[in-house]
């Protein structure tokens, strides 16, 4: 995992059941998140319930990883809502249970139409790359997301005020 030096916390919204980040799902991965350079990174330690072949990541664990932490990458520098339009994943080395890990998202492009382009990976406890991702997302004002609650959308606008 990176040392402390450079790393300023991102603060969250408490109380919501996201499976990635949120802190309501006792079942989900409770990310936390901080900003370290021209990145997010989130460290974390995945347990046997997030297993696919033995001893190993289920991909589709390694995968949400990925989207959260590219996600809040946007959510950060840009300070907007946003939704995945599509990943692309390069597994490349096993990500083991039970081992340090960071997973760190960095904004690559933005070609145009809302959209931004951003690069995600898995690291170890090394620093040696194990997962590669690049995903497109696009940018929504607050009335393109009609199924979310105007509480959270305000929860959200709030949260992105206090980014540094």
């Amino acid at each position: 995992m990176n040392s402390d030096k450079g790393r300023i916390p991102i603060q969250k919204l408490q109380g919501h059941h996201c499976f990635a980040c949120g802190t309501d799902n006792p079942i989900g991965l409770n990310m936390q998140f901080y900003h370290l350079e021209d990145m997010v990174c989130s460290d974390i330690i995945l347990k046997k319930d997030h297993e696919g072949w033995e001893n190993m990541a289920h991909g589709g664990i390694i995968s949400t990883l990925l989207d959260e932490v590219m996600s809040w990458t946007v959510l950060y520098f840009k300070r907007t809502f946003l939704v995945t339009r599509k990943m692309n994943m390069k597994y490349i080395k096993p990500v083991s249970l039970g081992v340090p890990l960071t997973a760190r998202g960095k904004i690559l492009d933005e070609p145009g139409n809302s959209r931004i382009e951003v690069q995600g990976e898995i690291v170890d406890a090394a620093g040696k790359l194990l997962v590669r991702s690049r995903g497109e997302f696009v940018m929504l004002a607050e009335n393109q997301l009609t199924s979310v609650s105007s509480g959270l959308k305000q929860e959200m606008i709030h949260m992105f005020e206090q980014f540094k």
